[in-house]
């Protein structure tokens, strides 16, 4: 079933990436880098956090795979520490899970 789109309201709608650029500064800014880099440890920690809940795995059963403490993988979990990527890879690697690198241009 097709809408038609409201001009008026869609004049309304904000645009995502100015919020951003008001709340943290444009790209290229310190404020800016601080907050993507915040923002993709918290998404990697999501994929592997619902990654371990659906293979069924406790915190403690993760950790003890990988050689660290309970703590460690709730701090990752909450998006509370920073992962080194040797750790990410460990812990990708405990899940079953593979990553590749790809080239993003700006």
């Amino acid at each position: 079933m097709a809408r038609n789109l409201d001009p008026a309201k869609l004049a309304k709608l904000h645009d995502t990436s100015a919020i951003l650029d008001r709340k943290y500064g444009v790209r290229g800014t310190a404020t800016r880098a601080a907050f993507e880099e915040r923002a993709m440890a918290r998404y990697y920690a999501e994929i592997l956090r619902d990654r371990r809940k659906e293979l069924k795995i406790t915190q403690q059963q993760l950790a003890e795979k990988i050689g660290k403490e309970r703590s460690y993988v709730a701090h990752l979990e909450r998006g509370e520490t920073d992962m080194q990527l040797s750790n990410f890879f460990r812990i990708s690697s405990a899940l079953g899970l593979s990553f590749s690198l790809q080239t993003v241009k700006y």
